[in-house]
């Protein structure tokens, strides 16, 4: 009998352990089944101008299935709603917001397989004269310590500039681009090979905090005054801009984004002049950079944009009272402005305003493939035309060309004490071979060098444009990799254009 009740117990038993380990086993079954799986997005926050724009979120996950809405905002707009495993970019659309309230909203990202992600949304409402905080909040007593030069005595010292191009302005960052980051031997390099100017392509709109209120981050403000702080070490002059900057401003001269984007501009303003208002006359701001405008009553709202930029400038004191200020005129085309800028902001302080324009004859600066209307020029200049190859020889925008251009500048600006900063030109270096390319060399630093004299003759002051990049197609003078010269050719044709 206890043999009996022993096989019983043991049957028992047995039956509860393989029940045990089959339990076991589906627990475990059933765990794997419900792994968390990965489920991310690009981005927890985005913020929206008033204006109808849109951005792009990027998702990825191992999950089977996602699903994306949002929290009932009609003005809110995705393009897909759902999708698989896998990297998938997602369109979203806010719609214009014609009240001056910020509005926000929740865009939730969920799978039955993974963890829920939410992404806030926020969007600005149109910005009324209130729309942004009053960022100049310690304006100080005028100070006129190392201020003393008119613009007329400053653009007399600034003898040829440079742009740090395709760098601070660059979208998604610094080195965005392909540059590496501005370094003060950078600058030094610069200084040793005839340049006393630099200019700095700025972006300030994609280093806001909050788009709501239109503060730029500290660290960048801390930036920029590093690498001016770096010029000025240099005793060099330098021009701080807004430059594309996304296009907020210079794709929006009109009168229905008026009010909006006078708001920003001075909100950035007041920031960015309060925070290297400690300068000397060094430091030029400049309001702009190509303002996109297409005829007499865009300029006029154009007019308004600069106005503010100097009267937020000014507000904040110190040695911003006295500082020399640059205007650009409409497309910074010489035509255009001297059609269109018949007349200048108001500046409550004397003999401080220089304008800007750039230079670029397009079939022989910048064209790089033929067109319909017209071909690419390799070669410019008396001396400088083939007898081989007369289909790309230069048909205007030669000598004569750049005296009517430039003594028109003179006309309407410079003999009546406004300066003027030719604020970008240059030619690309084309890719060619033997005599060709000898002769088109040859051109190109007969050209700068006939920009800058030209420039100089007529009171303006000549910032060559140097986007950073090297080979064809491109005019960069400095390797940035090694801080060295890469086109000593068009580094002496500028050079001798000051002779």
């Amino acid at each position: 009998m206890k043999r009996i009740i022993n096989s019983y117990v043991f049957s028992f038993l047995s039956c509860i352990i393989f029940a045990g380990l089959f339990a076991c086993s589906a627990d475990k079954e059933t765990a794997q089944d419900l792994t968390i799986k990965g489920l991310t997005a690009s981005t927890s926050k985005i913020d929206f101008e008033s204006s109808e724009s849109t951005k792009e979120i990027k998702i990825e996950t191992d999950a089977t299935a996602w699903l994306l809405s949002n929290s009932g905002a009609g003005w809110l707009k995705i393009s897909q709603s759902g999708g698989t495993s896998g990297s998938t970019t997602v369109t979203v659309t806010a719609l214009a917001n014609t009240t001056t309230q910020t509005r926000t909203a929740i865009i939730t990202l969920t799978s039955n397989d993974a963890k829920t992600v939410q992404i806030t949304v926020s969007q600005a409402g149109v910005a009324g004269s209130q729309g942004f905080p009053d960022y100049n909040t310690n304006p100080i007593a005028a100070d006129a310590t190392g201020m003393s030069s008119t613009a007329v005595q400053l653009a007399a010292k600034m003898k040829l500039g440079w742009n740090i191009g395709n760098t601070l302005e660059a979208s998604g960052g610094e080195t965005a681009w392909g540059n590496p980051k501005v370094t003060k031997a950078l600058i030094d390099l610069v200084k040793a090979n005839g340049f006393n100017a630099i200019r700095i392509p700025c972006s300030w709109n994609q280093y806001m905090e909050n788009a709501a209120t239109a503060k730029i981050k500290t660290d960048w403000l801390n930036r920029v005054k590093e690498v001016v702080q770096y010029c000025v070490d240099n005793d060099m002059y330098v021009i701080v801009n807004i430059h594309w900057d996304g296009g907020w401003l210079e794709k929006n001269i009109t009168e229905a984004k008026k009010v909006e984007t006078n708001a920003k501009q001075k909100a950035f303003w007041q920031q960015i002049a309060t925070y290297l208002r400690g300068f000397d006359e060094h430091l030029l701001f400049a309001s702009a950079n190509e303002p996109d405008v297409k005829d007499a009553a865009e300029m006029a709202v154009l007019t308004s944009y600069h106005q503010t930029f100097i009267d937020a400038v000014r507000a904040t004191g110190g040695k911003n009272t006295y500082r020399t200020l640059i205007v650009q005129g409409p497309s910074t085309d010489i035509e255009k402005t001297n059609n269109w800028m018949t007349s200048l902001p108001t500046d409550p302080t004397a003999n401080r305003m220089m304008a800007e324009v750039h230079f670029y004859p397009y079939q022989f600066t910048l064209m790089t493939e033929d067109a319909d209307w017209g071909k690419m020029f390799y070669y410019w200049g008396a001396g400088n035309h083939s007898t081989t190859d007369t289909s790309r020889n230069s048909t205007w925008g030669e000598e004569s060309f750049i005296d009517e251009k430039f003594r028109s500048m003179k006309t309407q600006f410079v003999d009546k004490g406004i300066p003027v900063i030719l604020g970008e030109f240059g030619a690309i270096r084309r890719n060619l071979t033997g005599d060709a390319l000898t002769l088109h060399l040859k051109s190109r630093a007969d050209f700068l060098k006939y920009v800058v004299k030209q420039s100089r003759a007529n009171g303006m002051v000549p910032f060559y444009w140097d986007a950073g990049n090297l080979g064809t197609n491109t005019m960069s003078l400095f390797d940035r990799s090694n801080n060295t010269v890469y086109d000593a050719q068009a580094l002496k044709g500028l050079q001798d254009g000051l002779n």
